[in-house]
This record gives structure tokens, sequence and C-alpha cells, in this order.
């Protein structure tokens, strides 16, 4: 798989996209990296930890979150890319679920478009991103957490945005899949997600597991966000071993690490 300059082999080991939010109110590290400079920072950070990706997002999309307006999504995240672009040789991938935010972050120089809604929030999201032939990866959501058979209905969910994004022209080569763990969940369902991500491979796509200090995490070991990095890792080695091809992260070096001897004893099998 092809994003930005980069080639991923896919199945061969697990990548990791480095979060980096820039904006005052995300649930882990809200007004941390909201100005240029600390943004550029902690990218650096990231890059030198070990980042395949680094995936910046302009609007908080945590529980309850506030909705901004597309312009002002804009404005937070085209500057970041422009400068990451002439500091950085790494593929940028950008957290939205607007049209106009994607298309002007790809003008800007953005590499993949990461839609919390599986391109269906905004009609016009695949055709953007078809038009400009980048990486995609597709989430699963749902407006309300209701479902007759929970896991059929994800998978289900899921084949509708990977229909969404064929049909528009997205190659089938640039897609990857997100079972969206903390979007349209409970606990339970969370829990019972991650226990079975084998079942993605029948898509036989890219799978993202992004699970990084999420409420999952905290519930689990009644910790607040500081404290989940242990939890994450375990969650980690869980995506590692059940084919995830990307892990989406706020804590690279030790996530690298986990996936690194997550591997090493998987190879001896």
């Amino acid at each position: 798989m092809i994003i930005g300059n980069k080639e991923f082999k896919i199945k061969e080991r697990t990548y990791i996209m480095g979060i980096l939010n820039v904006t005052p109110d995300s649930f882990s590290d809200g007004g941390r990296f909201n100005t240029l400079s600390n943004a550029l920072k902690r990218a650096e950070q990231m890059i030198k930890e070990g980042a395949d990706i680094i995936d910046i997002g302009g609007e908080s999309t945590r529980p309850n979150y506030t909705m901004i307006s597309q312009e002002e999504e804009i404005e937070r995240v085209v500057p970041v890319i422009k400068e990451l672009k002439k500091h950085f040789d790494i593929p940028l991938s950008v957290d939205t679920y607007k049209s106009k935010v994607a298309e002007a972050s790809l003008d800007a120089g953005a590499d993949l478009i990461n839609d919390i809604w599986g391109l269906k929030y905004d009609t016009n999201m695949a055709n953007v991103i078809s038009k400009y032939n980048v990486a995609t990866c597709i989430m699963h959501n749902r407006k309300e957490i209701i479902y007759d058979n929970y896991m059929e209905d994800v998978l289900s969910d899921l084949q509708e945005s990977i229909d969404i994004a064929l049909s528009a022209g997205i190659k089938r080569d640039k897609i990857i899949i997100d079972p969206g763990v903390g979007f349209a969940k409970t606990y339970e369902m969370n829990l019972t997600i991650v226990n079975r991500l084998e079942e993605l491979q029948k898509f036989k796509l890219p799978v993202l597991l992004g699970t990084s200090r999420k409420s999952m995490i905290g519930k689990a070991l009644d910790e607040t966000v500081e404290n989940r990095l242990e939890g994450t890792l375990a969650t980690t080695v869980m995506g590692v071993m059940k084919g995830c091809d990307f892990v989406r992260v706020h804590d690279v070096l030790a996530n690298l690490r986990t996936i690194r001897m997550t591997e090493a004893i998987l190879r001896e099998r």
C-alpha cells in the first residue's frame, strides 16, 4: 500500500500512526499542541520515536465534543500540514469527516484522509478522496448505539462504507478500515470488538486499531487518561496478534517496543 511517497508492506508488520491533536479540547492532550511551534516539536518527537504516519486532528471528536466550522478547522490544520511537509518526509493523515477540510488539507499536501464517519457524514467526501487519488481510513460509526446483531451489523456498516468508496472511484488498494473503538459502542461492545478483531480480515483490507487512552481502558482499569498507557499497550498486543496493520496512538515509543516484541514472538510460531 502506498501512502504519500512511502510503501507500507501490509501483513508484514504493524505500523504506527502518531496522534497530533491541534485542538484546545481533545480528551487526552487538548491545548498542548495547538500552536504551530508546539505541533512541530511534537511531530518531530513522534518521528524520532518511530512513527510511520502523523495523524493531524483539528476538531476534537471526544464524547460530547463541540463541532466547529469547516473554516476554523481548516485554519487549524492547513498551516501545520504545510510546515510539516517543509521539515519532514513522512506521510500525513488528516482526521476529518468534512469534505472542504479534506480538500484544503490535500491541497496543502496531506496524504491520507481519516474519516470517523466512514464517508457517510459528508456525501462529497468520497468524491474528494477519489479526485486526489489518496488513501483513506474509513471508520465504523453510527448515530445511535442500537444494533440487531452487534458484530454482524458492524461488518455490514463497514461494507456500506467500502461500497461508497469504491463507487466513488477510490481504489481498493487505497482503503484502510477501522472498527471504531469508542464510537457508537458501549463499554462491553468495545471489549467485544477488540476481542474479535480477526473478523475484520474478511474484507481483505488493512485494519487500523485506535484505542489509545480511550474510556474503555479507563473503565477497565479505573484509571484517568494520564494512567492508561499499560491498558493501551495490552490492546496493541491484541491488535498485532489479530492482524491489525496500523495502530493509532499517543505514546509512540512504548507502542513501537510493544509491537516489536509481539512480532518477534509471533515469528517463532
